[in-house]
């Protein structure tokens, strides 16, 4: 009788220790950020935390660098499930819900106090949409603001035309964007852009300071605009089948770290993003000015177009007014500040 006491005691044990029973949750999660970047700093600093408010009950399986290929690739691996969660920047998100791409749209945003506010307003509405889709939006990230880099300086919407220009390949708001430009650019995945600019293929791309050097593509380039194209949003999504197969504890540790780490990470890439102009300047990297107001107001013209060309395609009416609506209601709250021009506020 004894031993049946103890049997079954280190059988109770056995079945409701969380070190011997939890179930190992291995979050698989892609990205394009390089390794030894702030994104993949950031992100491995995640993952550390959630292993260790879960008591190891659940962690991730990181795929930097674009391992697990291009955005698309990993979107198509997250709906057969070999992916579970990824980093996205617009052209991967708005795959799936292509109405959120509206935060992207090029001349629209003149500083990051504008896009914070448009993401506070809107997030509800694009979280309840994705989850829609199938994906749980556990927060948002940024790329920053989007320059011109290329081998001839741009002073006007003329030299832009004589310019061998990459477009991430199947971008339906850079394909808007060019048309609307009247350019013809060279579609390519992100991932052949760094080799496509070596063998002379392309010599014009469009990124941040700090993207255009964790990816190296400022070493094949002479110049970058001082002025921005636009803000390249990024995302966090998992998978709802995934999520759901979480316990609710875990759960709500994966977002409310998610939160935190997304929060500092925009930050870091912010700072990232000014001191890279520096570091690009001492590389040999010349900005060129931003051109005069009557030049500006034709690049503000074509991105105009190019998001009137778009409604009903990608994005409502609705959606577009309700996104200028808040970014005028932003602006009409403010003392007047100069242009941030993309690099701070």
């Amino acid at each position: 009788m004894k031993i049946l006491t103890i049997s079954l005691a280190v059988g109770f044990l056995f079945i409701f220790s969380p070190a011997v029973s939890g179930k190992e949750y291995v979050i698989k999660f892609a990205t394009i950020a390089p390794e030894g970047s702030t994104w993949m700093k950031v992100l491995k600093e995640f993952g550390q935390e959630i292993q260790e408010k879960s008591g190891g009950q659940m962690r991730f399986r990181i795929y930097p660098g674009g391992v697990s290929g291009d955005e698309k690739d990993v979107l198509r691996k997250m709906r057969i499930g070999q992916i579970h969660c990824a980093g996205f920047t617009g052209v991967g998100f708005g795959e799936i819900l292509p109405e959120v791409r509206v935060i992207d749209l090029p001349f629209i945003f003149q500083n990051y106090g504008e896009v914070d506010y448009i993401q506070e307003k809107m997030h509800e509405r694009f979280a309840a949409a994705f989850e829609e889709k199938g994906f749980v939006l556990l927060g948002w990230a940024e790329v920053g603001f989007v320059h011109f880099f290329s081998n001839k300086p741009i002073y006007s919407m003329e030299d832009v035309k004589h310019l061998k220009i990459w477009m991430w390949e199947g971008d339906p708001l850079a394909v808007a964007l060019f048309k609307t430009l009247g350019v013809s650019p060279i579609s390519l995945s992100v991932i052949d852009v760094l080799s496509s600019l070596q063998t002379g293929l392309i010599n014009t791309v469009y990124i941040s300071p700090y993207g255009a050097i964790a990816l190296q593509w400022f070493t094949k380039v002479k110049y970058m605009t001082e002025f921005p194209i636009s803000d390249a949003a990024g995302a966090v999504l998992i998978t709802k089948r995934y999520f759901d197969r979480l316990p609710e504890d875990l759960q709500l540790i994966l977002k409310e770290s998610a939160r935190n780490h997304l929060t500092r990470l925009i930050q870091l890439t912010r700072m990232d993003n000014v001191e890279s102009v520096e570091i690009l300047k001492e590389n040999g990297i010349q900005i060129t000015p931003t051109p005069p107001d009557s030049v500006m107001a034709e690049f503000y013209g074509v991105g105009e177009r190019a998001r009137e060309n778009l409604v009903g395609k990608m994005y409502s009416r609705e959606l577009l007014d309700e996104l200028l609506f808040y970014i005028e209601e932003f602006r009409s709250k403010q003392t007047p500040i100069p242009n941030t021009r993309g690099h701070e506020e």
